[in-house]
C-alpha cells in the first residue's frame, strides 16, 4: 500500500500520480487537503481540510492540523510500503508522522516544480532551503519531473544529501486514455489554431497570445482551456472580451477530454515565464507529452529544458529571443505554408508511444529504488531517464 500525502486532492497532477500507482497494481490511501469543495476521487482518501492557493502560512498551519488527523490512522500507515509526499509542506507532515508514529516505510518526496521561494540568495530562500535540507535527510528518494531540477537545485544545494529519480509528466495508461489519432490526410485549412492548456499562470504568455490574436484577427484562432492563476491573471475573461478570435473554455478533464481539445488546434503553446530564470527554464510541462501523443506540435522559447526536449524529439517549433519578434514571424510563415506542421505531425505519430505515456514498470522501479536506498549509506544522486535506464552523476 502507498500512503500518498498530496498537497491538493483536486489537483490534476495528484490524480495522475495516484492513477499511476493504481495502474502499477498498488493500493493507494491518500491523506490530503483540498482546494475547493470535496469531490469524489478513485482512491481512498482522508480529508485534511481546505487550503488556498498562495496562502503559505495557512498551509503551514495545515501541517499541524493534518498531523492530528492523520495520526489516528496509524494502523493503515503501518501497512504502507512507502510514504509518498508531494510538495514541501506535505513532506514536513510526512517526516513528522514517521518520526512520531515510529513508522518503518521509507519516505519518497515528489518535486514537480522548484518553487521560486526556494531559489536565489534572499534570506527567505536560505531559510526555506535549510528546512528542505533537514527534511531531505529523512527521505530515501526524491522524484523529479525534469533532469534540470537535479542539476539546478538538488545537486547544487544538497550534494550527497538525497537521491533523485526522474518520472516525467507523461500520460498515464488508464482505460479512458483515448487511442492515438490516425495521420491526417490533408493539412488543416482555415485559421491557424493555437491552444494554451493547463495551468494558465504566465502573464507574458497571455500577452503574447493576445497580441497575436489582435495582429491576425482572421488568420488565427487562440483557444484557452484550464485554470487561470487568479493571483497573476485576475480577470482573464475581461481581458479577452471583445477579441472574437480568442476564447476561454474553462477547465477540462484529463485524459477524457484530451482528444477533443487537441484535435481542435494545430499548435500547443508551451512557453512559460512565471518563474523566469529558474523553474520556468527547468521544467517539462505535461502539455508537450499530451500534444505529442495527439500529434499536436508545440511552440516554445529556445534555451529551456522544454526546448531541449522538443528539439530532441522533433516535437515543435522553437522561438529565439526576443519572442515578441520571433513568434509573430513564425506564425506569419505558418499561415502562408503549413507544411512544417504536417511534417512534425507525422514525426510525432511515428514516435514510440512510451515517449508520451508512462510505463507501469517505472513505478515499480521507483519503489524498488526507494526500498533499496533506505538502508544504504551511499547518498549520491541518480536519475532514471526512462524505463530501464539509470545514470549516475
Amino acid at each position: 500500500m502507498i500512503a500518498f500525502f498530496g498537497h491538493n486532492v483536486n489537483d490534476a497532477a495528484v490524480a495522475r500520480r495516484a492513477a499511476a500507482f493504481q495502474k502499477a497494481g498498488h493500493e493507494v490511501i491518500g491523506y490530503m487537503p483540498r482546494r475547493g469543495p470535496a469531490k469524489p476521487v478513485p482512491w481512498a482518501n482522508v480529508d485534511l481540510g481546505e487550503t488556498f492557493d498562495g496562502a503559505y502560512w495557512q498551509r503551514i498551519k495545515n501541517v499541524r492540523s493534518g498531523f492530528h488527523i492523520t495520526r489516528e490512522y496509524k494502523e493503515d500507515l503501518e501497512r504502507a510500503t512507502i510514504l509518498y509526499a508531494r510538495n514541501l509542506d506535505m513532506l514536513a507532515l510526512t517526516v513528522t508522522l514517521r518520526r512520531n508514529l515510529r513508522l518503518k516505510a521509507p519516505i519518497v518526496y515528489e518535486c514537480l516544480d522548484v518553487h521560486h521561494r526556494l531559489t536565489g540568495d534572499a534570506l527567505t530562500a536560505r531559510m526555506l532551503r535549510r528546512a528542505e535540507r533537514a527534511f531531505l535527510k529523512q527521505t530515501s528518494l526524491v522524484v523529479i519531473s525534469s533532469p534540470r531540477f537535479a542539476t539546478e537545485h538538488f545537486r547544487k544545494y544538497y550534494p550527497k544529501v538525497c537521491r533523485t529519480f526522474l518520472i516525467e509528466n507523461r500520460l498515464i495508461d488508464v482505460p479512458d486514455l483515448p487511442p492515438r489519432p490516425s495521420p491526417p490526410e490533408h493539412a488543416s485549412t482555415g485559421p491557424l489554431r493555437i491552444g494554451w492548456f493547463g495551468n494558465l499562470r504566465c502573464r507574458r504568455s497571455l500577452d503574447l497570445l493576445l497580441d497575436l490574436a489582435r495582429t491576425y484577427p482572421t488568420d488565427i484562432e487562440v483557444t484557452l482551456r484550464g485554470y487561470p492563476a487568479r493571483t497573476v491573471i485576475p480577470d482573464l475573461e475581461g481581458e479577452i472580451e471583445g477579441i472574437p478570435n480568442i476564447t476561454f473554455h474553462g477547465r477540462y478533464e484529463a485524459p477524457k477530454d484530451l482528444e477533443a481539445i487537441y484535435s481542435e488546434v494545430d499548435l500547443v503553446w508551451a512557453g512559460d515565464w512565471y518563474e523566469d530564470e529558474a523553474n520556468s527554464v527547468w521544467l517539462l510541462p505535461n502539455r508537450i507529452y499530451e500534444g505529442g501523443y495527439f500529434a499536436t506540435p508545440a511552440l516554445a522559447p529556445a534555451g529551456t529544458e522544454t526546448a531541449r526536449w522538443i528539439a530532441e524529439n522533433g516535437a515543435g517549433l522553437l522561438l529565439d529571443s526576443p519572442v515578441e519578434t520571433s513568434l509573430p514571424a513564425a506564425i506569419s510563415r505558418l499561415i502562408a505554408d503549413r507544411s512544417d506542421i504536417s511534417t512534425m505531425q507525422k514525426k510525432l505519430l511515428n514516435a514510440p508511444r512510451s515517449l508520451f505515456v508512462e510505463e507501469p514498470e517505472l513505478i515499480d522501479r521507483m519503489i524498488e529504488t526507494a526500498l533499496g536506498s533506505q538502508s544504504s549509506s551511499d547518498r549520491h544522486s541518480i536519475a532514471a531517464t526512462g524505463p530501464g535506464a539509470e545514470t549516475g552523476r
